[in-house]
């Protein structure tokens, strides 16, 4: 949960880095919130939309959306890819598949030119082995 909160104080901050345990446990909690509102809709009965969302579920997911693009880009930030790359989510199935394996590669281990690396401080092998 820490990391969900993190991610809404951090709402508008589209600079650095964001580990992935922290895209994802933002992700995990933001499904079971959108099913929670999904679902708090369906017994109040107020599916509007074609009957599909709801108003609190609307509501949620427009309170979510600024959060959920800056931890993407964060996120984008971390491997060392530009924001813009999550463009690329434009282009139906091809571009979902793709920008899933890159929010599930691993960071750069090394500070970038988004900023440290969010981990802590990386040291190499050769440093580890002369140390």
């Amino acid at each position: 949960m820490d990391w969900y909160l993190k991610v809404l104080k951090q709402y508008s901050d589209f600079g650095g880095r964001a580990r992935r345990k922290e895209y994802w446990m933002f992700v995990l909690f933001n499904v079971i919130f959108a099913i929670a509102a999904s679902i708090i809709d369906s017994i109040i009965g107020i599916n509007i939309f074609m009957g599909l969302y709801g108003i609190f579920y609307t509501l949620y997911m427009l309170a979510v959306l600024i959060p959920s693009i800056a931890v993407s880009v964060r996120r984008l930030h971390d491997i060392g890819k530009s924001g813009l790359m999550l463009l690329v989510a434009l282009i139906p199935i091809i571009g979902w598949i793709w920008i899933l394996i890159l929010m599930i590669k691993e960071g750069e281990p090394r500070e970038n030119q988004y900023g440290p690396n969010p981990k802590g401080e990386f040291t190499s092998t050769m440093d580890a082995i002369t140390n």
